[in-house]
């Protein structure tokens, strides 16, 4: 069989347009963690007298993986399941806290075994900071209000409680979010209902003892502007973040299709639907503009990813997805996105940790597994609070169904304590790309490194009892001369390089 003509793409780094206020926030790396499926239960939290091993509680495997991938900020506990949760049902002596039944996912009985200490605890062992989300659906503002002052209070009846159970110091809470998807699960409100509800439950969220709140409302799902029109006009001086969801999902009504199983078309049209968030973004920035012209409130990806059938034999309701090469393009494209946005996107939060949707980590029994996503993440680190560096890219662009286009090359690139990282996407499945990246007679490179992700076929996932079949691998191809570094990308690959400059 003849190879296949490489794409030709140039990269420019566009070092005279870099400023250094510009810097990709850390927490665009965010993550998501809900009672959902074992998200929590199996994925996190075994608890201590597990014989997998464990940390109080929480398994080390999985600890060790995430202290690994530096997460800056983990949302938790929802999600939907965020709407129906009580914060007093989950303190205490274990024995002691009341079941429920969760019913947004599955109709699993929650023990409330995992509840505020065993977050903020875990947020703690692996060093980012909690972001919590407060029932406002089924809540009242003087729970919430207290759920802070529990958390967060030096002195007072719900310090003393704090203490009672076993945490003398307050912990730090910096990201508050009064709700979520409330014009959905958390609480079918209008957008001018909620505008007023979040009002009302914000102004009693107090600041104790120096913690600053920062307080996210409940934004829009997608393609709703008018609900991100009616919050920044009614509320928007209150609020420091406004959320965002948006999942690569087929359709909500049927089946999502596979996520194992895709023709080259799914895969194409996957990478057009994901891209599409740079529109959405783009969208409720210019109406975020009208209220906010100075930037003050931020957007909060704080739910996105892909969205599959759940598999065959698994729990229904408990949303557990394999998760492919396909993913972890989406993961380098979105990310890619949120970069360019960073003057109004101050956080991201993919959906989820482990075992729920776009995860980070499988886990079956003792046994866990690192997905392509999570290789994604952990590439990416060097861009956390980097500065960005623009680049004009000149590549192709392929046409995909429902009239949208996908540019064959992505990337992004970033500098920071004398180094500069080029995260490089070829999305093509046959055909190599010829890379070249001019720097300049003026900048010199130096120290140069790489590292590659891809796979045999787009399809391929890691498993348990298996060998990686997605995994980092060093990438040693690049050529430097004459100012300017040459590569050939492979077919369905991610490249990360670093120098220093």
């Amino acid at each position: 069989m003849p190879l296949l003509a490489a794409e030709k793409a140039t990269v420019t780094p566009l070092f005279s347009n870099v400023a250094d206020s510009v810097t990709i926030p850390a927490e665009i790396y965010g993550q998501f963690a809900e009672h959902l499926g074992t998200c929590i239960y199996g994925g996190l939290w075994v608890g201590e007298n597990s014989p997998i091993p464990n940390t109080s509680g929480y398994r080390n495997d999985v600890l060790n993986a995430l202290k690994e991938l530096k997460v800056p900020v983990m949302r938790w506990p929802g999600g939907c399941f965020a709407d129906e949760y009580h914060w007093t049902d989950g303190i205490g002596p274990k024995e002691n806290r009341p079941v429920m039944v969760n019913t947004n996912w599955g109709g699993t009985v929650e023990d409330n075994s995992f509840g505020t200490h065993e977050f903020f605890n875990l947020c703690e062992l692996i060093g980012c900071e909690p972001y919590l989300s407060g029932n406002v659906g089924s809540g009242t503002v003087e729970e919430l209000a207290k759920w802070v002052e529990y958390i967060t209070a030096e002195n007072g009846p719900m310090a003393d409680q704090r203490k009672k159970n076993g945490r003398e110091k307050p912990w730090k809470l910096k990201y508050l979010g009064v709700g979520n998807e409330s014009w959905g699960c958390g609480g079918s409100f209008t957008p001018e209902a909620y505008a007023n509800e979040y009002r009302r439950y914000q102004t009693y969220c107090r600041n104790f003892n120096g913690n600053r709140l920062y307080k996210i409302a409940s934004g829009a799902s997608d393609y709703d502007y008018n609900w991100t029109d009616v919050l920044m006009k009614n509320a928007g001086r209150h609020m420091n973040g406004l959320s965002l969801h948006y999942y690569t999902v087929k359709g909500w009504n049927g089946s999502k299709g596979a996520a194992t199983k895709f023709d080259n078309d799914d895969y194409y049209w996957t990478l057009g639907k994901c891209l599409e968030i740079e529109d959405v973004i783009n969208n409720h920035d210019s109406i975020m503009d009208k209220y906010d012209p100075a930037g003050h409130v931020a957007l909060i990806v704080d739910e996105w990813g892909t969205w599959w059938d759940e598999e065959p034999g698994t729990v229904s309701g408990h949303l557990y997805q394999q998760n492919t090469m396909r993913d972890a393009m989406v993961a380098a494209l979105s990310l890619n996105v949120f970069h360019r946005h960073t003057d109004r996107v101050k956080m991201a939060n993919i959906a989820q940790i482990a075992n729920v949707l776009q995860s980070m980590i499988l886990t079956k029994d003792g046994d866990m597994v690192l997905t392509p996503t999570y290789y994604v993440f952990k590439m990416y680190i060097p861009h956390q609070n980097a500065t960005v560096i623009p680049l004009d890219i000149k590549t192709s662009t392929r046409a995909v169904r429902d009239g949208r286009t996908v540019p064959t090359i992505s990337a992004t690139a970033s500098k920071k304590d004398g180094e500069m990282n080029i995260t490089l996407t070829n999305i093509d499945l046959d055909s190599p790309a010829e890379i070249t990246i001019p720097l300049g007679n003026d900048v010199k490179a130096s120290g140069i490194k790489g590292e590659i992700l891809t796979a045999g076929n787009i399809d391929d996932y890691n498993d348990f009892g298996s060998a990686e079949k997605v995994t980092l691998k060093q990438f040693d191809k690049v050529k430097y001369s004459k100012g300017a570094l040459t590569l050939t990308l492979p077919a369905k690959s991610i490249v990360s390089l670093s120098m220093k400059i």
